[in-house]
């Protein structure tokens, strides 16, 4: 599962992120070398004579203007905003100015929140919305007027000095973008954070992507069973028992096991993360059906030769990216034969989207994640010899599946932070309810588009309606 958590479009791909290094320009805008006052990084300094809210509401109007119904809370206790917001941004420390200073924009911010020096108190998903609705500015993007007051703000509060390390949450993957050994490292970066970790935020369904939710009273554990349900029949595994599937990015082996036990189907299941393996190994083991479903610790893009009836590939595709999206159909159209059917389930967001190099996600969630818009899915789909059948929207869906995954890790929060550590159960707690946010008002959306590989005299296979897919 990936989403964007500023639901803001990161750079498009002719336009590069900058790289952090040019930064430096703006926080030695004031002069270079030592910071001007102690923090708790221990630099020597003079002290700070004005209240830090004093000192910080230029650089704060800067960044998030003056009209945003939120009180900020500083690290000498001052305060601006009012009283009866939505809630509290507390800066708990001047290194968080710092910070941003360095790396303008989100991704400063993002790394004094994982930091511990930067936190937010109040209702998060309101407070996420009303600063959305005032999106953070970038310093070097503000005109020659307001960064020197800027610069200045962050001088009186003792914010300037070297940079500081990023948390060593930071992901910053190297090699060729989307080489399967990169591609490895990133998907160890975000699923090998621990099995046990998982069970409590995912609840015992083990399924980390969108759920289907068939009633008001449904439990998460029943909403993704009715999910992998809807996409057995959409292969039309209900038709064929003992049909050969491929799960394409199989996780924790749901639907795997789902197929198997309730349709028959022989399965092969291939993910990039070894604790999802192992821990799918275990699972399919104690469903029993281990001899029907085999788990790999192998890239999709080394299948070739063998042959399926159907592949699903459900909250894997955001790792593919718009430039390896071609070669990705391709490759899975040549594992089916005629009347063989696939279901892609991904995240999509309009105009598409590349979670940037700059962003919160793109560093601390998801690298490498790019969310693409539904019409280049089902365009390439056709391309690589696909008729598109059907495609659905699962939106409203999404946001209350992550309302469930955030309660599970309030609601286990002390466990959570024992076995991962506090940055990261922050991380994961704020990026699923911004994206929750993002899939209410539609700057996200998740699709499943159902293709098939018609015969040569055009025979698709497909039921005349949608009737058996409820």
């Amino acid at each position: 599962m990936v989403t964007h958590v500023s639901h803001r479009s990161a750079p498009s791909r002719a336009q590069a992120p900058t790289p952090e290094t040019s930064d430096a320009s703006l926080a030695g805008a004031a002069g270079s070398g030592p910071p001007a006052a102690s923090g708790p990084h221990g630099s020597p300094g003079a002290p700070v004579r004005d209240r830090a809210a004093d000192a910080m509401a230029p650089l704060v109007e800067a960044l998030v203007g003056n009209d945003v119904p939120v009180r900020f809370e500083f690290w000498d206790g001052s305060h601006l905003g009012p009283e009866g917001g939505v809630g509290t941004v507390r800066i708990r420390s001047v290194d968080a100015i710092r910070r941003i200073l360095w790396a303008p924009g989100e991704l400063g911010v993002a790394r004094a929140f994982v930091a511990g020096e930067l936190s937010v108190d109040g209702d998060l998903y309101a407070i996420l919305r009303v600063l959305r609705r005032a999106p953070l500015r970038d310093l070097r993007q503000m005109g020659l007027r307001a960064l020197p007051a800027a610069v200045d703000a962050a001088r009186r509060a003792g914010a300037l000095g070297r940079p500081l390390p990023p948390p060593p949450e930071e992901c910053r993957p190297t090699g060729r973008r989307h080489s399967p050994s990169r591609d490895a490292r990133v998907i160890s970066h975000h699923y090998d954070v621990g099995n046990d970790f998982y069970r409590l935020v995912l609840g015992p369904s083990m399924t980390y992507s969108c759920a289907r939710f068939t009633s008001e009273e449904a439990t998460l554990e029943e909403a993704q069973g009715a999910k992998h349900e809807l996409i057995c029949r959409k292969l039309g595994l209900d038709r064929q028992p003992g049909a050969r599937l491929l799960d394409v990015g199989c996780g924790w082996g749901s639907m795997a096991i789902h197929a198997a036990r309730h349709h028959r189907a022989r399965v092969v299941g291939v993910a990039l993360s070894r604790e999802q393996v192992d821990e799918a190994r275990r699972r399919v083991a104690e469903a029993g059906v281990d001899d029907q479903v085999e788990i790999r610790l192998q890239d999709y893009r080394d299948l070739d030769g063998e042959a399926f009836d159907a592949i699903s590939s459900i909250g894997m595709f955001e790792h593919v990216g718009s430039a390896m999206m071609a070669g990705y159909f391709d490759t899975l159209r040549h594992l089916l034969g005629p009347t063989g059917r696939l279901l892609n389930h991904a995240i999509s967001k309009p105009g598409s989207s590349v979670l940037g190099r700059r962003t919160f996600v793109g560093r601390y969630v998801f690298p490498d994640a790019e969310l693409l818009d539904v019409t280049e899915v089902a365009g390439a789909m056709q391309r690589a010899g696909f008729e598109v059948r059907d495609v659905e929207s699962l939106r409203e869906h999404y946001s209350r599946t992550l309302h469930h995954w955030v309660a599970n890790l309030e609601d286990h929060w002390d466990e959570e932070v024992a076995l991962v550590g506090r940055p990261r159960a922050d991380i994961w707690r704020l990026y699923m309810a911004a994206s929750a946010n993002g899939f209410d008002d539609g700057g996200l959306a998740v699709h499943q588009v159902l293709g098939v590989l018609p015969g040569p005299d055009g025979t698709s296979g497909m039921p005349a309606t949608r009737a058996g897919w409820g």
